[in-house]
């Protein structure tokens, strides 16, 4: 198990090393990589904002009938209340559950503050959702060089200027610096150093992997895979035979290893997000909430990149991993949040009731106008839920 109070860039020796280096090498080096993910973001902010909701347990969502929650405070999560979860069934789980409505305007208002922070530290940011982001600093604007000390200043900025908290992970890779940020949640920091990486995976229960949800989670159960450990022992064509194409990314995550890079800064074709669920949802009524949380998200990026493109595309992965999309286009540029939301809910709407529960969905914008100075890439992954 990693140390999470020793410095990131203290190296073990050789030996430890070597397997880590290996993969690093392929990418031109080993990277410094921290994943910054707010603790119970929406929920914080509402109970920063209103001094009667701090230390009780709160929801955004709606509370009527056909309610969804779209996030819980830590409060709230004691008695299992969870997103996704309809509103009914939170109430009954925690009887002094209070909702509030969701305030957008706020949530970004806040996520932009944090994004100047990051920024402040290096260009490198990728950020995943309003509350989480992947930043290389590797080279870091400041010359501190300590992936772990800026991770720390990171985190008290924040608390400084939005007076919110954040968790962090830090590590060679991005699959590592996630599943780090995780682990001392909330308001923690984790360390995994080169050279650590596979026993720490080795260690983790396979629920742990991001992308595997309880449908996997029980097919590998099944298959006598309960960690990383066990999926570790399982060669490619066993995993590319049960999986499908969700094995290249098993086999390299039970050893550590991730080559992708931080991607600030690429040629856009689609600015998009998705949301992946704790629990598999099926029912219209959290589908639309989840839409309508989506579509708020989404737009987001897409107002602050100036994107304009002519389709939208709805992307819904079922619980057996296979992905339905839908997509409308216009001949026209698409420039209103009311249209976008329009075209969006057109294509929900088109294709209810769906055939079995999904663990996914995302929705993006594309054919864009390339002619717009600054379009970047921009796909975020929303993983609230």
């Amino acid at each position: 198990m990693a140390d999470t109070t020793r410095n990131f860039d203290e190296l073990p020796d050789e030996a430890a090393n070597e397997a880590a280096n290996e993969a690093a090498n392929e990418a031109g080096g080993l990277r410094k990589i921290i994943h910054v993910d707010m603790d119970a973001f929406f929920a914080s902010v509402e109970q920063r904002d209103n001094p009667e909701l701090r230390g009780k347990p709160v929801a955004v969502g709606g509370s009527g009938g056909r309610g969804v929650v779209a996030a819980a405070s830590y409060e709230a999560r004691k008695f299992g209340v969870k997103s996704a979860m309809p509103s009914v069934t939170a109430k009954r789980l925690c009887p002094d559950l209070i909702f509030v409505r969701h305030r957008f305007d706020a949530y970004k208002e806040a996520s932009r503050q944090i994004r100047r922070i990051f920024e402040h530290h290096t260009p490198l940011v990728e950020p995943l959702s309003l509350d989480e982001a992947y930043l290389d600093v590797t080279q870091d604007r400041l010359g501190i060089g300590s992936a772990t000390r800026i991770a720390e200043l990171i985190r008290q900025e924040i608390r400084a200027k939005t007076r919110l908290t954040a968790s962090a992970g830090i590590s060679y890779n991005k699959f590592l610096a996630k599943i780090a940020s995780d682990q001392n949640k909330p308001d923690g920091i984790f360390v995994v150093r080169p050279g650590e990486g596979a026993d720490f995976v080795a260690g983790l229960p396979i629920r742990r992997f991001h992308g595997v949800g309880p449908k996997a989670e029980e097919k590998m159960r099944r298959l006598g895979i309960e960690t990383g450990a066990d999926l570790a022992t399982k060669d490619i064509a066993f995993l590319r035979s049960n999986f499908g194409s969700f094995a290249d990314y098993l086999y390299r995550a039970a050893r550590g290893v991730d080559l992708r890079p931080v991607s600030a800064h690429r040629v856009r074709k689609s600015v998009g997000g998705e949301r992946t669920f704790s629990e598999d949802i099926s029912s219209g009524a959290a589908l639309r909430e989840t839409l309508e949380n989506t579509i708020e998200y989404v737009w987001e990026s897409i107002e602050r990149t100036k994107a304009r493109g002519r389709t939208v595309t709805l992307k819904m992965k079922f619980n057996n991993f296979k992905n339905m999309t839908r997509s409308k286009s216009v001949t026209h540029w698409i420039e209103t949040k009311e249209e976008w939301a329009k075209l969006a809910r057109e294509l929900l709407e088109e294709a209810l009731p769906l055939p079995m529960p999904i663990r996914l969905m995302g929705l993006t914008l594309s054919n864009l106008d390339h002619g717009e100075e600054g379009q970047k890439e921009d796909s975020a992954q929303l993983s609230l839920l």
